[in-house]
């Protein structure tokens, strides 16, 4: 009893961690607990020998107020990850918490309230605070005194043996190996190592030096010949002449690598990167939009389910008259901020909630916002919730338009009522005369009416609410269709205001979504999401399937053009460069114009992909071909994973510095004060 009283503080912290991250799993990600259970049970053993030496060392009255301020502030991060994670559905790594992304706090007060002190809300913050009390209610019984020699002895030898048995397993195991290192994020960090052991994860890789790329030979294009057709032995025609085959050029500037500044090593690493690679070819469907207005729309919450031809008859028109995308990914990655940052920049959000705000600063040159600004177009950026809501007041005024950015706060109030969530279509209503006088016009909308609680609480659901009361499905999807009904309302608003103008042949609208409705579901269970899919959620690539839209009037008067591929939404940017034939550079770019012959690539943050021959699931380890009889070229899974991390490197080292302006060098642009040059 005596030996087992010395080492209590061990057990009860490894009890008190433990049952914090089983707890958090369970209410959150769920799945299996082995092998979850074996590296989580090893590494809390760790901190647990960690923290009950370090509170050992002082005076019994000093170790009991250290072990409480331990347990409170960890079951605090626990309770702080476990609320984000039902609202958004994502981990938030602490630096997005509180320093990443403006809003975040504001939008944990906001948008999960309810949440925090709903029933089940309570309940958990009761069990996840329950070791504390108990460790506070039984003080007389907890061992808290200063710890011997022998002890310290121990508990400091444990905490050297533990993390190299784990890291000994671990890099016998491929899978663990990669999530552990070269393919690490932190999603994937809590998900097989715990909450716990993620944060100091994050810490290694955000100051390790991760910059090399592994340069592979890229895959090759396989062209299907066309067939042959045989002629009759009694056909005498001359065959017709054989039209000349247009030649198409690479998509690329010139840009001398060899001549950059070479003072910034992980600049240097992107250089020979990026100058390895061939880029993509210019093709029939280059210069399709040149000259033609455009409104690029991101969708609050928007799903493809959204899109019915007697409910959303607009949207349907724009889905299906436009160029039909049939196989379409909105990775969700950091919640709405970086599904924008991926819309508009073409790159995954590497720092979470803090990705979009870090590019505040930049020279931010390959956006739609920049590029046609060079080109002398009018531009504007609208939001119709609160302007600095992700510090949106800061980064989306360095987007490139040339008129700026306008939010409820910031002029949007003119127009838009307040409410939660406002209008979508009062802002269509409202800022359509600012700028359709103004051709070629270049405008954005962050619109916020698809936004969650699906209640009748919601504005926007009741609303509309008359409109979907007797379809025949659960009431959350209910409201949930209702509040995009106002979205639908808004883009027949702006059709017809384009047409009635004359306009709408010369104007191009886009519109992607900024993430899954992660709001149908507020535990893990993602019952309601499933009921608005039809079937169950199998993977998170699936979760995050949706519809894009690229439409333009003239696109009505020909037969629709089809992608069957896999497209993602950091394909939006460069497929539009293409269309728009903008002076850019493809390299530069870890999308693909869609219309190229580069082979389908969707990727998420965890370093999940697709191709046209199937996928490929990180966690695991397994590539599944979408035709269990076609044959998959040797070395093919190997060869595709490389590429993924590069490309995710890419993203990772582009969010970290300001690589647009190491390339291009602006003249007369001094450096924005402040700004991040890691």
């Amino acid at each position: 009893m005596k030996k087992l009283y010395r080492i209590q503080p061990v057990l009860y912290t490894a009890f008190t961690l433990l049952f914090s991250e089983i707890l958090l799993r369970y209410s959150t990600t769920g799945g299996p607990l082995f092998p979850f259970l074996f590296f989580t049970g090893v590494l809390t053993l760790f901190y647990s020998c960690l923290i009950a030496l370090l509170t050992s060392l002082f005076s019994e009255k000093v170790n009991f107020i250290l072990r409480t301020v331990i347990y409170t502030a960890a079951a605090i991060v626990f309770l702080v990850n476990f609320f984000l994670y039902r609202q958004f559905k994502v981990f938030y790594d602490m630096k997005t918490v509180f320093a990443g992304a403006g809003g975040v706090m504001s939008g944990f007060t906001d948008n999960i309230r309810h949440m925090v002190f709903s029933a089940d809300g309570m309940l958990h913050i009761v069990l996840f605070l329950l070791p504390v009390l108990l460790f506070i209610l039984f003080r007389k019984k907890m061992n808290c005194r200063t710890s011997d020699t022998d002890t310290r002895f121990m508990l400091g030898s444990l905490c050297i043996g533990l993390p190299v048995f784990v890291l000994i397993f671990i890099s016998g195991n491929p899978v663990y190996a990669r999530s552990f290192s070269s393919e690490y994020n932190f999603q994937k960090g809590v998900n097989q190592y715990g909450l716990l052991s993620a944060f100091p994860l994050d810490l290694y890789h955000a100051s390790a030096d991760e910059s090399e790329f592994v340069i592979t030979a890229e895959p090759e294009v396989t062209e299907t010949p066309e067939p042959v057709q045989e002629t009759a032995a009694e056909e005498t025609e001359e065959p017709e002449p054989t039209p000349t085959p247009v030649i198409y050029e690479y998509n690329t500037l010139d840009i001398d690598f060899e001549d950059l500044d070479d003072s910034n090593q992980m600049m240097n690493e992107m250089d020979a990167y990026v100058s390895s690679l061939s880029g993509t070819k210019e093709n029939e469907y280059t210069g399709l939009f040149k000259g033609k207005n455009l409104i690029l729309i991101t969708a609050e919450a928007f799903s493809a389910e959204v899109i019915d031809e007697e409910l959303t008859p607009t949207l349907y028109r724009l889905a299906n008259r436009g160029i039909r995308f049939t196989d379409y990914y909105q990775t969700a990655s950091a919640g709405t901020t970086g599904g924008e940052y991926e819309v508009v920049f073409g790159m995954l959000p590497t720092n979470g909630g803090s990705s979009f705000k870090k590019m505040t600063g930049r020279y931010n040159c390959l956006t739609m916002g920049s590029l046609l600004n060079d080109e002398g177009y009018y531009g504007m950026a609208f939001h119709n919730n609160t302007y600095t809501f992700y510090d949106r007041h800061l980064t989306h005024q360095c987007l490139g338009y040339s008129e700026g950015f306008m939010g409820y706060g910031s002029g949007i109030e003119e127009f838009v009522s307040k409410g939660w969530p406002e209008s979508d279509l009062e802002m269509m209503q409202g800022t359509l005369d600012l700028y359709i006088d103004h051709e070629p016009f270049n405008v954005y909308y962050m619109t916020v009416s698809g936004h969650n609680e699906y209640t009748l609480a919601n504005d926007m659901s009741e609303k509309n609410y008359d409109r979907v009361k007797d379809l025949e499905c659960s009431e959350i999807i209910k409201c949930y269709l209702a509040a995009n009904l106002e979205l639908e309302d808004a883009l027949t608003y702006l059709v017809d205001k384009l047409e009635e103008k004359g306009i709408a042949d010369d104007t191009v609208i886009v519109l992607s979504a900024d993430h899954f409705p992660y709001g149908l579901d507020e535990d893990n269970s993602l019952r309601n999401l499933a009921d608005l899919y039809g079937q169950p959620i199998t993977s998170a690539l699936y979760r995050d399937h949706n519809r894009l839209i690229i439409w333009s009037g003239c696109l009505e008067k020909e037969e629709p053009i089809v992608v069957d591929d896999p497209v993602s939404s950091i394909d939006i940017l460069p497929t539009l460069c293409n269309l728009f034939d903008t002076e850019w550079d493809s390299r530069l770019l870890p999308g693909r114009d869609v219309f190229s012959d580069t082979p389908p690539l969707v990727f998420n943050i965890e370093y999940d992909w697709k191709t046209d021959l199937g996928m490929y699931r990180a966690g695991s380890g397994v590539f599944t071909p979408n035709d269990e009889n076609a044959e998959i070229p040797e070395g093919y899974t190997d060869m595709i994973r490389q590429i993924v991390s590069n490309k995710i490197l890419y993203c990772r080292n582009f969010n970290n510095c300001d690589y647009y302006r190491h390339l291009f060098e602006p003249e007369e642009e001094e450096t924005a004060e402040g700004e991040d040059q890691s």
